[in-house]
């Protein structure tokens, strides 16, 4: 399927800082140039995202959440959303999905989005547990019995769209919007040197990441016929 409705309200869960615009940047950058409203939440505090052996945690706690605010916003979305779990120490834990749940309930989205926690080999533990927690949370949120206690009314997401999957069955259109995702990734300067192939250091190394993420937006549009694309599961809830 490579044709959805722009939605009214997205939410986007990412395990951290600039997860969300690897997996899905060009999608909610096209939806919030149409009206959507795009919530980015971001599970961990990104407290570990650095190669530098003086960087202090707390400063780059701080400076990834501004980046984070800069990348929300070439993206268009309306809110960022910070859960604080400890950078690498995330689990899916009751209590993780129930704020997932309580995320959902609050913002009331049409599409969620997040993690394939189903990928193979996903090394990342974060990555796993959020994966996870949005798909045990969403369950949770749609049903009224979870959570009776709280004063959110239960809530059913039309989809869940999970990036990285191994079997995608979904694919958004990009090419309009190729360039405010790289634009967003670029948003997180911490992270050049660890996962954007150093591309702060000059013209040449930003055109090769570019270049990079370009290739990886043309290898997921080939199952969908498309120049430039994003590919997901998609699941009805």
């Amino acid at each position: 399927m490579t044709t959805l409705a722009v939605p009214g309200r997205a939410l986007a869960i990412g395990a951290h800082p600039d997860d969300i615009e690897f997996g899905a940047g060009g999608t909610l950058a096209g939806w919030a140039s149409r009206g959507c409203e795009v919530v980015m939440a971001v599970m961990t505090d990104g407290s570990k995202g650095s190669w530098d052996p003086e960087e202090i945690p707390a400063a780059l706690v701080a400076r990834r959440a501004d980046e984070q605010r800069n990348a929300a916003r070439i993206l268009g979305a309306s809110r960022v959303e910070k859960l604080g779990h400890v950078d690498g120490e995330l689990v899916n834990t009751l209590e993780v999905r129930r704020q997932v749940a309580g995320l959902i309930r609050t913002h009331r989205p049409d599409v969620v989005l997040s993690h394939d926690p189903w990928a193979p080999y996903e090394l990342h533990p974060d990555h796993r547990a959020t994966g996870w927690a949005v798909v045990d949370g969403a369950v949770a949120a749609r049903d009224h019995l979870f959570y009776p206690d709280e004063p959110l009314n239960h809530h059913r997401p039309e989809l869940l769209l999970l990036w990285r999957a191994a079997q995608p069955d979904h694919w958004q259109d990009i090419n309009a919007t190729f360039e405010i995702k790289l634009a967003a990734l670029l948003a997180h300067e911490s992270q050049h040197q660890t996962t954007m192939a150093n591309a702060g250091a000059g013209e040449t190394e930003r055109e090769a990441f570019a270049a990079q993420v370009r290739a990886r937006a043309a290898q997921e549009g080939v199952a969908g016929g498309l120049a430039l694309a994003e590919a997901f599961k998609q699941l009805a809830l």
